[in-house]
């Protein structure tokens, strides 16, 4: 069974979108980075960090898993023969009642001048970071991390993004409207803020929060 690590409404649509059966489970860690931390790296380390906590928790809940260890896994319905593997008990009725395991997380970001955007904290930082995207181009960046018991994949997209000079009025509308406030960078590109964006090189997914085809390439090749 696929589980995706992340209570994200975009990902979860993104994902369905690319014709995969999941569940959702999210995790719940801090997202912080640490001081002087790559934007690449603080991606990739949370999304592994999400993988693995929902990997233990689920992994905890299996029936007849050895001790607290993790099951042996592999990746259902699209492979793998799951007779002689550990299961999750699945809560989907349109799935076995048991399917084999693997845990999907991503974190994505925004970055400027290698400067970490991540949500703003209150309309004053949403404004700070629209400001600071204004008539630039940024990048931003998505870490995926894909878990099984025979493996760990970790991975990152990258696709810059250009914005059009924006007016205080323009930012202050914005966030108005309410949409930037849980959005990295402050903006979402599948909303309102696409007026702003004459311009992307890279995946347009990726900056919506899932590189679907980076993930597709991750998961056939466990």
């Amino acid at each position: 069974m696929l589980v995706l690590a992340s209570a994200s409404p975009r990902r979860r649509e993104l994902l369905a979108q690319a014709g995969y059966s999941f569940e959702v489970h999210p995790a719940h860690i801090p997202e912080n980075p640490f001081p002087n931390e790559d934007p690449t790296a603080y991606v990739t380390r949370l999304a592994r960090e999400k993988a693995e906590a929902v990997f233990r928790e689920l992994s905890n809940k299996i029936p007849g898993a050895p001790g607290s260890g993790s099951p042996r896994i592999g990746l259902h319905p699209w492979g793998g023969d799951p007779s002689h593997l550990g299961t999750w008990e699945s809560t989907n009725p349109n799935l076995p009642s048991t399917t084999p395991l693997v845990v999907l997380a991503a974190d994505t970001t925004v970055t400027l001048d290698n400067q970490i955007l991540g949500k703003p904290s209150d309309p004053a930082d949403a404004a700070r970071m629209l400001r600071l995207l204004s008539g630039r181009t940024h990048q931003v960046i998505t870490g995926i991390a894909l878990i099984s018991a025979t493996s760990t994949q970790v991975a990152a997209e990258t696709t810059a993004v250009t914005f059009i000079a924006l007016s205080d009025k323009d930012i202050a509308a914005y966030i108005a409207s309410g949409e930037p406030m849980d959005k990295a960078g402050a903006y979402a590109i599948q909303g309102r803020a696409a007026r702003w964006i004459p311009r992307i090189e890279g995946d347009y997914f990726n900056v919506v929060g899932l590189p679907l085809a980076l993930v597709s390439s991750l998961l056939e090749s466990l």
